[in-house]
């Protein structure tokens, strides 16, 4: 933030209090993950059961898919065949299949759900799709996505939740108890170290044990302690292998190291050697054959499971204890989710649809992010306005494609909004004049980008784009921008220009009234960044990832040749990505994560810990006052960091390990309570292979974003 100016959030630097504080301090509540109906150990007996039955045909025709987005049912076992459907944000209706559901409300994309900080709505948000998937009779959900945003330019950045590991994981854990409390099986992807998408197939995630345990874990971890019963693998290699054939990614990672025991399975057409899969603890092939519109080349039966089990069980490569622990892994999963006693559709769900899109709206509502305010918002509706409308987005929705398209229904576009509020003060053109521009009393450009899996995009917008937003503001200092797209763009050339500037993201199927209700200051807007908006690429951890020569390509042509060389992501920033990495150089980003503004002002006082010090593994309890020292009622999203003065190993300056969202009325002020627990102070110490406290200082850092600590204190951890 340049600098403060009226209905911006301000904020009272107060530093914490040196006595420490014996009154009662609120514990907050447990988090409670997901169990399934029938409990691990039960739900295994009975699948050794059917599979002590099943011939060795049938087990193969088992481990691998049917149909390209169904597993193999078997009615004399009653095992059902279960439909696997896209995506994090909504059900992707394939209307090549048969019995698909007629309509599927389209959300707010998971960046900008993570943007809410809420973890109680992405729990509804998270019900709400998998009621959906009940009254469509889909099984598993294919989400939630959870890779961490590493380059702005990753195509599938806005299936994702930022660059954060603690913000993922919160958000994370509650959509999996939100989803899987449906009887909808949720799906952890893409697992591991899936960060871009330029040649997905042939990129190879070069990247060292504590950086994946404290940067590209911590999101699937919470997901598997919250009870998830899926986990799909990544295109990329990691480390030298293909992510859905590698034993130490399945097995030593996923299964040893994170505890998980449920159901594996690849991404569709990912793995290439049957001999491999089969031995790496991956249990499902997906989609278990050939596609006809690939090339030659990706078609070989060794590539797929079914296709090649038998000859590799016949030729001793494998065992047949291999292929009943794959079975035997697909049951349990289908059995404790009560898929075998009871139907996986119920048409009751569809009663529900209004609710949904109620909690599509308030995630809207909360999502989008108001990044600058020169005293231009909120535009009230009465008086003499007329606000021009224009850009690309103004009157279409804006979203990401591939596998998490979806396309909603009832659309309400940013032009069909603004006017339900301003009527005829508002005014859509395609292509305004200088004198359009010179005479509105108010312009609202709406631009932002189409992000796809299979390919990235440019952190750049395009020159006719950054020249038409100068030329207007150039005729009209009145002028807001609106962005809507999955990740962080260059904004610099226009910045200081505009007068208002705000994030939408994809907006889903009716975000773009939350939009306007901020425009008009029925919202006020209480969203902030899960990400860094750098100034330049060249200022962030992953540039140089493409390699010297190639250029940026669209389409599905070069995500499908899997012949090309090996190209290596060395993630030689290890731990520093995101706010850690600009903190770390030193480098002054253009929004900063944790960011965004609101239309009245907080004051933190009085920042208290329990105690001065703690023995290592021990937790920590304090607690801050917030107040609305405004006329306007809001939420504020308090952070807490965490900084290791001094460490044997290089660390972070500040990393986030607790945040909590409080409503706040005008003049009102509450006191806001936190735990830091043993995890919270340790690093991943790659000797040991373990987390690691080491005895010394800790400062408590508390503020409004990364880049605006508002309080602190010191905490002395003992041994």
């Amino acid at each position: 933030m340049k600098r403060l100016i009226p209905f911006l959030v301000v904020f009272t630097l107060i530093g914490a209090c040196s006595e420490p504080n014996v009154q009662e301090y609120k514990t907050n509540t447990i988090f409670q993950p997901f169990q399934p109906p029938i409990a691990y150990n039960d739900a295994k007996k009975q699948a050794v059961e059917i599979l002590n039955q099943m011939t060795i045909d049938e087990k193969i025709s088992l481990i691998g898919g049917h149909n390209v987005f169904f597993t193999k049912g078997f009615e004399k076992f009653n095992v059902p065949a279960m439909y696997l459907s896209d995506a994090t944000q909504g059900v992707n209706i394939r209307r090549h299949l048969d019995d698909q559901l007629e309509k599927s409300v389209a959300f707010p994309s998971p960046i900008a759900l993570a943007s809410t900080w809420n973890t109680e709505l992405a729990s509804n948000y998270a019900k709400s799709i998998g009621e959906e998937c009940r009254a469509g009779e889909i099984a598993v959900l294919l989400g939630p996505g959870m890779n961490i945003y590493r380059v702005s330019q990753n195509g599938r950045n806005f299936e994702y939740f930022g660059e954060d590991p603690y913000l993922a994981a919160r958000m994370i854990e509650n959509y999996v108890v939100g989803m899987q409390g449906t009887g909808t099986m949720a799906t952890l992807k893409h697992f591991v170290a899936n960060n871009t998408d330029y040649k997905r197939r042939t990129s190879n995630s070069v990247v060292d044990k504590r950086t994946l345990h404290e940067i590209y874990l911590p999101a699937f971890e919470a997901g598997v302690d919250a009870g998830v019963m899926g986990v799909m693998t990544s295109y990329n290699l990691v480390n030298g292998e293909y992510a859905g054939q590698s034993k130490e990614v399945i097995t030593g990672i996923l299964r040893e190291d994170l505890g998980f025991k449920w159901l594996v399975m690849s991404d569709w057409w990912s793995v290439y050697d049957a001999e491999k899969v089969i031995k790496s603890g991956l249990d499902l092939d997906m989609p278990g054959e050939p596609r006809a519109e690939y090339p030659d080349y990706m078609k070989k039966d060794e590539f797929f499971l079914r296709s090649s089990a038998k000859s590799l069980l016949e030729e001793g490569k494998v065992k047949e204890e291999d292929i009943d622990r794959m079975v035997t892994n697909i049951l349990t999963t289908e059995i404790a989710m009560g898929l075998l006693e009871r139907p996986i559709k119920d048409a009751s769900y569809f009663d529900n649809f209004d609710q949904h899109i109620e909690v599509a709206l308030q995630t809207g509502r909360e999502s989008i992010v108001l990044l600058k305010n020169d005293n231009i918002l909120p535009i009230v509706k009465t008086g003499e306005i007329s606000i021009l409308l224009t850009g690309e987005y103004s009157d279409k929705i804006p979203h990401g494609g591939g596998a998490a398209e979806v396309v909603g229904y009832d659309h309400v576009t940013m032009l069909t909004a603004l006017k339900e509020i301003y009527g005829e003060k508002v005014t859509y053109i395609e292509n305004p004049t200088d004198e359009d521009i010179k005479t509105a009393s108010h312009v609202i450009y709406s631009t932002g980008t189409f992000d796809s899996e299979g390919w990235d995009k440019s952190f750049d917008l395009s020159e006719n784009i950054n020249n038409e937003i100068k030329r207007i503001t150039a005729l009209n200092k009145n002028t807001v921008v609106s962005v809507s797209s999955g990740s962080g763009m260059n904004m610099s050339a226009w910045n200081d220009d505009i007068a208002g500037l705000i994030y939408s993201w994809y907006p889903g199927q009716i975000g773009f009234k939350g939009f306007t209700e901020i425009v008009a200051g029925i919202t006020n807007p209480s969203a902030k960044l899960p990400i860094t908006i750098e100034k330049k690429f060249e200022d962030s951890p992953g540039y140089g990832y493409i390699p010297k020569g190639k250029e940026l390509y669209t389409g599905w042509d070069e995500d499908h040749r899997i012949i090309d060389p090996i190209i290596d992501v060395k993630y030689d920033e290890g731990v520093f990505v995101g706010y850690r990495w600009y903190e770390n150089k030193g480098i002054e980003p253009l929004y900063a994560f944790g960011f965004g503004l609101s239309y009245t002002e907080y004051e933190y006082s009085n920042l208290l810990l329990e105690n001065e010090s703690i023995r290592a593994g021990e937790k920590i309890n304090l607690k801050i006052d917030i107040e609305n020292t405004g006329a306007v009622d809001g939420k504020e999203i308090v952070q807490i960091y965490v900084r290791d003065v001094e460490s044997s190993v290089k660390r972070p300056l500040k990393e986030l390990k607790d945040f909590h969202k409080v409503s706040l009325a005008a003049g009102e002020k509450q006191t806001v309570y936190f735990t830091l627990k043993d995890r919270d102070f340790a690093f991943w110490d790659a000797e040991t292979e373990d987390w690691k406290i080491e005895p010394g200082q800790f400062e408590i850092l508390v503020g409004a974003a990364s880049n605006n600590i508002l309080a602190s204190a010191i905490l002395e951890i003992t041994n």
